[in-house]
């Protein structure tokens, strides 16, 4: 078993106040935990990995095919691999959660 201890790893400021920290990875998954800050966003992007995620704090607002879809504590969702997706922080409370990605996406862009 392999554990990646959080004091371990540090986060790496993606874009503007939207923070990422890469976790474990196994052969066929990869997770990350993100905190989003009042007011940030993250652009629309995709990539090639199924996105599966939980939120554990704050609600966050994803854009999918122009339409805005609040997540919230507790809730999860599943961004299918190559769709076009973006999220915002309209609260005033960081969004905090975790994604799990498969194929593993432990060098992601935001890396390099």
């Amino acid at each position: 078993m392999d554990v990646v201890q959080d004091a371990d790893v540090e986060a790496v400021e993606a874009v503007e106040d939207v923070f990422l920290t890469q976790g474990a990875a196994g052969e066929k998954m990869s997770v990350q935990e993100f905190v989003i800050e009042p007011g940030a966003d993250v652009p629309t992007h995709d990539h090639p990995h199924e996105q599966v995620g939980v939120i554990t704090a704050g609600t966050a607002t994803f854009v999918v095919d122009g339409e805005d879809i609040l997540v919230g504590p507790g809730d999860t969702y599943v961004i299918p691999s190559g769709e076009p997706h973006a999220a915002r922080n309209d609260g005033d409370d960081p969004v905090v959660g975790y994604d799990i990605f498969s194929p593993p996406r432990t060098n992601p862009d935001w890396q390099e």
